[in-house]
């Protein structure tokens, strides 16, 4: 998640990457041309930290999402390279219960062949259930997708 903030922002340094996922363990509020929060989550996928530390991270962003009347818009990432997992779906199905629209940012694009690609943009589709307008996919290495994004958010 932190590659793809600095990539969309153009700043290699404005979010702390670690060559290990599971690093960020708060918030994390990055005020961008002063318009507007993108704000870092702890990352649910990986399950390096203890039940307890995981259950509190997961508290803790509840919270946020529930208690945020802000809130315009969630970015899901979801990695190329593994596909959409439980932890998605149930994250995606989670934000839709709020009411939020939801775009679904598929990192690491560039990490896997063409026909892999397709597939998993068809996964992606499929299991979270969304349509071709929100599902963007991107390239941290590559700079690919964030043009869209940006777009999306002005």
């Amino acid at each position: 998640k932190s590659s793809f903030i600095n990539a969309l922002t153009n700043q290699k340094k404005l979010a702390y990457t670690s060559s290990k996922p599971g690093k960020t363990r708060f918030l994390n509020f990055y005020l961008i041309d002063h318009r507007f929060f993108i704000v870092d989550a702890p990352g649910y996928g990986y399950a390096a930290q203890s039940h307890e530390t995981r259950e509190s991270f997961k508290n803790y962003v509840k919270e946020y999402l529930f208690n945020n009347q802000n809130l315009q818009v969630a970015f899901l990432l979801v990695d190329t390279k593994v596909g959409p997992t439980e932890d998605d779906v149930l994250m995606c199905e989670f934000l839709r219960s709020l009411h939020l629209k939801i775009v679904v940012i598929a990192t690491k694009s560039d990490k896997v062949g063409n026909n892999l690609l397709f597939a998993r943009q068809k996964a992606i589709k499929e299991k979270l259930n969304i349509g071709e307008n929100d599902l963007i996919m991107t390239s941290s290495v590559k700079k690919i997708g964030f043009e869209k994004v940006r777009e999306m958010l002005k």
